[in-house]
């Protein structure tokens, strides 16, 4: 598949972003590639289309099929298997929140949680302001939890709804 300046510049970018964010970058190239794809695309055409080697298109498309982010959809007449994305970026925004919120946001608040209770009472010398950042961070943390928990329940309209609100409020304060 030869791709356009654009969808090359734009599928190299989000690889780079992609390994700002964590995400191995042939993972990320991969998603952006699907993400803009006509139609659904089978594994041996996103590695040629990515030079990148067949493994890592493998291990790429099942990390993206745990995420949620890709999906198999078969084609008729073609005993492969196709991959597809959602083209809804509030959709996307909505599955990888929920995905972050689970593996990340939710382990480190379990974790703070017990942290925080274990310092609280006397607090030692040489760190008096322990047990009020402990309480601070898990207070900020629960918050974002509980957002991230009632935003990612949201419909894709309802949640680029609320953004634009969101933009309001912050005209409204600013």
């Amino acid at each position: 598949m030869k791709l356009p300046a654009a969808a090359h510049k734009f599928i190299v970018h989000w690889g780079e972003m992609g390994a700002r964010w964590g995400i191995n970058r042939s993972v990320a190239q991969i998603h952006a590639l699907l993400f803009i794809a006509a139609r659904p695309l089978p594994a041996d055409v996103i590695t040629e289309t990515l030079e990148i080697a067949r493994s890592n298109v493998s291990t790429g498309l099942k990390e993206l099929q745990t995420w949620g982010l890709v999906r198999i959809a078969h084609t008729l007449g073609d005993r492969r298997d196709h991959f597809e994305t959602s083209g809804d970026v509030w959709e996307l925004f909505r599955i990888i929140l929920r995905e972050r919120k689970r593996r990340e946001l939710e382990p480190t608040v379990g974790v703070l949680r017990a942290c925080a209770s274990e310092a609280k009472g006397k607090p030692p010398a040489d760190m008096p302001q322990l047990g009020k950042r402990l309480a601070d961070m898990l207070e900020f943390l629960e918050l974002a939890d509980s957002w991230g928990e009632r935003a990612a329940k949201l419909s894709p309209k309802n949640l680029k709804r609320l953004s634009q609100l969101g933009d309001s409020i912050f005209r409204l304060v600013g």
